[in-house]
């Protein structure tokens, strides 16, 4: 390496210049070596440094290496996806955090009263035993069950219907239904329920924890991002507690503000800052902040504590409207029109460190409306943005059942275990120990009146009214919120369907509601999970597909597919499932000509959650042509429930009429009027393909070419209005004979009068018809010659005007 020129005479280092890069010519002296992470190529870091992070460092031959730190990046060189904060000025990055960490302050104070209330709640669970010394020592502290109860009931109930085993995505096309289109959404459905099954492992245990705090405080929250460092899709649960809101927000969509209260430990958030999702400055130790109320008592609930110094920190991810400088919009004359536009910005709590500010737009979007990520569950709709929950409905409730449950079991130990007065002289030998079960203790009583020495106190056994008024409570709490379940054993089985339908409705009104409310919210979710999929992952499926190649998956994504949960939202529990299917199967059962006992019995199965249906149903075989002695005896079941034979064309109808006819002469026939018209229908429908088939056969056979290729398929000939009269007066022959076999041709049957009326009718409209189209077309070509002379009129008088007109202007001018 060259001498150092910095060196002076002495050897001591003198003072470098403010600028390392600036020289006399532009360039760097010789002696003096860069060091630096990144290539002249690369683009410079995120995070800037002042040029106080630079330092020098003497070499063995008096040279210097200077270690240079990253320099502030041009704001105009920040592209649209990137961490805003890094070109940004300290000092507006200080302005801004001090602002917005007062807002959220004051957001996380308007909710004091929520917060209370919500922490008030977890006591009334029952977790845990409390130790009391009032009204005396060892007084129970036994919490009723009722609210723990209903919260668990609500959470099984809502886990196995919104998050089945299979998955809890379904698909559904929309608009007109294709071979292809079907095929897609089966892909969509199959890749979801796979991601969220298998791939997401946090996402089932997180979800059946949420809808036990959704049950318990009528809110909670759902974060749908892609996780750069997992590589993968993430549904997030948020806890009330974590999620702030300004005092007028309504829900999430118009909120001015949604904060996310985030707590990473200095591994996480070092990797995050290595990694350029944050800012990479100087932020210090955690602070260790008192946790707050709700904090503490779902600590003391799972008997934990904290221990030593805090090692999480606290940041605030707001997503937030706002005006970030240098990224202003401008108005016409150049200057900031004071529009907010949507951000996400990360504030440390502690160190008050902006660590990332990103834009929440999407770039192509002209009227930059902001991307949401949260998902709101609520149980029933609050007064305000947070929704009520098990304990706001029933937690008076609870209260009253808990004291008089205590008052109950206090009562009975003060009677168990009586006190009272003595007189002042009775002396009891060891009168400090209780007196266990059969013992007898001596006692030195004056005037041996024991009796006349001893007062207990008054103390009453359990009240019979505390007990009533207890089964009141708990009768009122079940009924306001549906949890008495609908057995089976519960209702008649005689009962009509619509009121088995109104009792089971009346029963689960409420829950029906809030069964509605948390599939509408799933959607919302599985939506943005869809959204996260199409955007982020690989472009191929993990595995093989049927109906397509792997390589389509991200044209599967295209929102030609509706993304909704398989919950259905009007059936919230498998009770009132299998009775609809039950009442089903009634209906069927009741009339099985009309219904197809198959698919109903198949419903029940499903209903019940049985698998491989169709391996317990045997399989539906389409009816078969048989022979007339077959259908004789289905004829003569016929007035037991037997169905009627079908008629097939394919078969010698002739002499199938002449089986039916010796049917008809037997006294069983004669004598059962359901038998002798299912036998006579049967018989006429034999008749039809008969005639038919006479007919057809008379006719010339017209040889069929093969359709070309690209050639369209024929359209199937129109009815012949002359080979229909010929059918029709055959039939009439058939039917005569027929019936002058089925009556010796001592009657005719009026059915077959009727029938001949029929013909003739259907004939005469046939005559009548084509004699109106003949009359139309007549009329239509004298119209057609009317107009025809109409405008040659016209024309001629046309040009006998312009003939005048001419002739009158050369006369004009002389001419003629």
């Amino acid at each position: 390496m060259a001498t150092n020129p910095y060196n002076n005479v002495d050897g001591a280092l003198v003072q470098l210049p403010e600028d390392p890069y600036a020289n006399i010519d532009g360039a760097l002296p010789d002696n003096i070596e860069i060091v630096d992470d990144q290539t002249a190529e690369a683009a410079m870091p995120e995070d800037p440094f002042s040029m106080e992070d630079s330092f020098v460092e003497m070499t063995d031959d008096g040279g210097a290496v200077v270690t240079l730190g990253p320099q502030s990046t041009d704001i105009d060189s920040i592209g649209f996806g990137d961490n805003l904060a890094v070109g940004m000025d300290e000092s507006d990055l200080g302005l801004l955090s001090s602002e917005l960490c007062q807002l959220i302050e004051d957001d996380d104070s308007s909710r004091e009263e929520w917060r209370s209330a919500y922490e008030k709640g977890l006591t009334l669970l029952g977790l845990t035993y409390e130790d009391r010394t009032e009204p005396f020592a060892g007084a129970t502290g036994v919490t009723h069950p009722i609210l723990n109860e209903a919260v668990t009931q609500f959470q099984a109930q809502a886990y196995k219907e919104l998050l089945p085993a299979g998955g809890p995505v379904r698909t559904r096309v929309v608009g007109m239904v294709t071979p292809e289109i079907q095929a897609q959404a089966d892909r969509v459905k199959a890749f979801m329920n796979y991601q969220i099954t298998e791939v997401m492992e946090e996402y089932d245990p997180e979800y059946d924890q949420m809808l036990y705090y959704t049950g318990y405080g009528g809110s909670t929250f759902k974060k749908v991002y892609y996780d750069s460092y997992l590589g993968r899709a993430t549904s997030a649960v948020i806890f009330p507690k974590d999620l702030i809101v300004p005092y007028s927000a309504k829900d999430l969509f118009t909120a001015e503000r949604v904060t996310h209260v985030l707590r990473l430990s200095k591994n996480e958030l070092r990797r995050q800052q290595l990694n350029g999702f944050y800012r990479d400055v100087e932020i210090g130790d955690p602070t260790d902040y008192e946790a707050d109320d709700i904090t503490q008592k779902e600590d003391k609930i799972r008997g934990v504590e904290p221990s030593g110094i805090s090692d999480e920190y606290v940041l605030y991810e707001c997503h937030c409207n706002w005006e970030v400088p240098g990224f202003e919009v401008m108005d016409e004359d150049g200057e900031p029109s004071g529009l907010l536009l949507p951000y996400i910005i990360t504030v440390e709590k502690g160190s008050g460190e902006v660590l990332s500010i990103r834009r929440n737009y999407n770039e192509q979007d002209p009227k930059q409306r902001k991307k949401q990520y949260f998902v709101h569950y609520k149980m029933l709709p609050g007064l305000g943005f947070y929704g009520f929950g098990l304990v706001h409905l029933l937690g008076n409730l609870s209260r009253s059942a808990t004291s008089i449950l205590r008052q109950l079991i206090d009562a009975g130990t003060l009677a168990n275990l009586p006190a009272g007065f003595k007189a002042k002289g009775l002396r009891i030998q060891d009168s400090a120990q209780p007196l266990q079960p059969g013992e007898w203790r001596d006692v030195d009583a004056p005037g041996g009146d024991l009796a006349a020495n001893l007062m207990p106190l008054p103390y009453k056994e359990p009240s019979a009214t505390l007990y009533q008024l207890l089964g009141f409570c708990i009768t009122a709490a079940e009924k306001f919120i549906g949890t008495t379940d609908l057995g089976m054993g519960d209702t008649n089985q005689e009962m009509p369907v619509g009121t088995t339908i109104a009792v089971l409705e009346r029963g689960g009104r409420v829950m029906s509601a809030v069964h509605k409310r948390l599939h509408y919210a799933l959607k919302q979710e599985l939506k943005l999970l869809a959204q996260v999929f199409a955007d982020y992952l690989p472009p191929e499926y993990p595995y093989e597909v049927i109906g397509g190649d792997k390589s389509i998956k991200q044209s599967d994504f295209d929102g030609r597919i509706d993304i909704i949960p398989v919950s259905d939202p009007n059936i919230f529990s498998m009770t009132q499932r299998i009775t609809l299917a039950q009442e089903q199967l009634k209906l069927a059962q009741s009339d099985p000509a009309s219904h197809n006992m198959r698919e109903a019995l198949r419903r029940m199965y499903a209903a019940l959650g049985v698998e491989d249906i169709d391996a317990i149903l045997k399989p539906e075989q389409p009816p078969q042509p048989i022979g007339p002695a077959n259908e004789n005896a289905q004829l003569i079941n016929v007035p037991n429930g037997a169905p009627v034979p079908q008629v097939f064309e394919e078969q010698n109808h002739m002499a199938h009429i002449q089986m039916h006819i010796q049917l008809v002469k037997l006294p069983l026939i004669q004598n059962t009027p359901a038998a002798l018209a299912a036998v006579t229908a049967h018989v006429f429908e034999h008749i039809g393909f008969a005639a038919r088939q006479q007919v057809m056969q008379q006719q010339p056979q017209q040889p069929q070419q093969p359709m070309q290729q690209g050639q369209q398929p024929q359209q199937p000939p129109q009815p012949d209005p002359q080979m229909e009269a010929q059918i029709a007066e055959l039939e009439v022959q058939m039917a005569q004979q027929v019936l002058a076999a089925f009556g010796g041709g001592q009657q005719t049957d009026p059915l077959v009068e009727l029938k001949g009326r029929e013909l003739d009718i259907k004939e005469q409209d046939s005559q009548q018809r084509a004699n109106e189209a003949t009359q139309r077309i007549q009329l239509d070509v004298q119209k057609a010659r009317e107009k025809q002379q109409m405008d040659a009129e016209r024309i001629q008088s046309t040009q006998d005007i312009a003939k005048m007109r001419v002739e009158a202007q050369l006369m004009k001018n002389g001419l003629l």
